[in-house]
């Protein structure tokens, strides 16, 4: 373990030992994760375009020759836009294999996130454009106007109730506010959108215009929202259950690592049938008193094999340091295995491993799991005390056993000599970094910050794959 109050460098690897061949290319469907969020943007506003050509064919002429049909005409855009997005956005939350292991978790989760900003904003602009159009028809007030839409419109109420739901979510998911939040009051506020999403439909086939007179539209709206509900059932319900049944998962130890963090360790039955990878997480529940009703996502922090599974917690809230009071023998609910931050992303030989906070987890696994000798693979672990180091031991130990790099870099990012990930810092740690594959895992801020620093160092952009840890 280091001692000193800056950074220390590990004594750098030999260059002339065994090295393994090349890794294969990544598996078909592996996105790198700089294109994920893209990829997955793109898919979505395909889909979006078929939305379009329904509002444009239900569309009358005649509708947008006044102000006020230019007004409506928009608001019914809008409404159904966000109604599409609403549908979306659970889809991305379904647990969808080819989206968790393929595109990765943590890009749907940002593409969650920003889309939901452009789901509330444009289901406001539906309700208020409503209101303004219809009240210009009218030749009234926007306020008598909206009277008359919840006391004589069948299901406005239900709507505003929706939308109102709707706006409660996205104030508690604002940045600001969910860093002050309790993650179980988060979770739980966000099971409300399933009822706005009940709600909303049915003011969608009882109010609009493209539903009211088209029942193909009807069917096909129906047909989408029961799609999405049958994906989140079997992948959110289902299969988590019969995996559960089929590998009775349950707590073996647990492992004081360092201060505020604790390795569990899990048994069960038949795990290889499970595939878990280095660098996956999964979602665990325990069945304790005081566990039972959360889940949380826990990173694999050591290569899976057929007798156990491992993963270390890190104390950052109460679910988390009640974690290390769980008794042997306590039996866990889990989904998962899920994530693409795995080696099926690795292109080239040459790999440089990045780890920070609770990101060293997953970092760890593949430290210990990717194939090569040597130089072929760098960690470098990132933290401002040496006291921040968990697992810094058994991290020694690989580096020792396969002759792999191990760089501790400490001190704080405003440090005089500079934040030790900036470019120059890393070209003189790593002098061929540009030629290698990164992985990096951590919280936001650092993963940002080492994702420009690198591509200022000249890494590709597609050879950068990382995983933000709130923390």
């Amino acid at each position: 373990m280091p001692t000193t109050s800056a950074h220390r460098h590990a004594a750098p690897p030999r260059a002339g030992g065994p090295r393994a061949r090349p890794p294969a290319a990544a598996a078909p469907g592996a996105v790198p994760s700089a294109y994920a969020p893209m990829l997955l943007a793109a898919v979505i506003a395909a889909g979006a375009l078929p939305v379009l050509a329904v509002w444009w064919h239900d569309t009358l002429p005649i509708a947008l020759h006044t102000p006020g049909g230019y007004v409506t005409a928009l608001g019914r855009l809008t409404g159904l836009l966000a109604a599409y997005l609403l549908l979306a956005l659970t889809a991305l939350m379904a647990r969808i294999p080819l989206i968790e292991n393929r595109i990765g978790s943590d890009a749907a989760a940002r593409v969650h996130r920003a889309l939901g900003e452009y789901t509330v904003a444009l289901a406001c602009c539906h309700a208020l454009l409503i209101i303004v159009g219809y009240a210009q028809a009218a030749h009234t007030s926007p306020l008598s106007e909206t009277v008359t839409l919840e006391l004589d419109y069948p299901d406005v109420l239900m709507s505003t109730a929706a939308l109102g739901l709707l706006v409660w979510i996205g104030v508690v998911s604002a940045r600001a506010v969910r860093a002050k939040l309790a993650y179980e009051s988060w979770y739980f506020i966000h099971l409300y959108v399933y009822l706005a999403m009940a709600l909303a439909f049915s003011h969608e086939f009882a109010n609009g215009a493209d539903f009211i007179s088209s029942s193909r539209n009807r069917i096909l709206w129906s047909a989408a929202h029961l799609a999405v509900a049958a994906l989140w059932l079997v992948y959110r319900v289902a299969l988590p259950a019969a995996r559960s049944a089929r590998h009775t998962l349950r707590v073996a130890r647990i492992v004081p690592e360092s201060r505020g963090v604790v390795s569990v360790y899990l048994t069960g039955r038949d795990l290889e049938r499970l595939r878990a990878e280095p660098g996956q997480f999964l979602r665990l529940r325990f069945l304790a008193r005081g566990h039972w009703w959360q889940c949380h996502p826990y990173s694999l922090s050591a290569a899976p094999n057929t007798r156990a599974l491992r993963v270390t917690v890190k104390d950052l809230g109460d679910a988390s340091r009640a974690t290390a009071r769980l008794r042997p023998g306590t039996r866990v609910w889990f989904e998962g295995p899920y994530g693409a931050f795995t080696a099926r992303r690795r292109r080239a030989r040459k790999v440089l491993l990045i780890g920070a906070g609770a990101g060293i987890t997953p970092v760890r696994a593949l430290f210990e799991s990717l194939p090569g000798r040597g130089a072929d693979v760098i960690l470098l672990y990132r933290a401002g005390h040496h006291h921040d180091l968990p697992l810094y031991a058994e991290l020694e130990a690989i580096a020792r056993r396969r002759g792999f790099g191990l760089y501790p870099l400490l001190g704080p990012r405003d440090a005089p000599g500079g934040d030790p990930l900036r470019p120059e810092a890393l070209r003189a740690a790593v002098p061929d970094v540009a030629e290698r594959e990164v992985f990096l895992c951590g919280p936001p801020g650092l993963t940002a910050a080492a994702s420009a620093h690198l591509r200022a160092a000249g890494v590709p952009r597609a050879r950068i794959h990382s995983e933000a840890f709130e923390l």
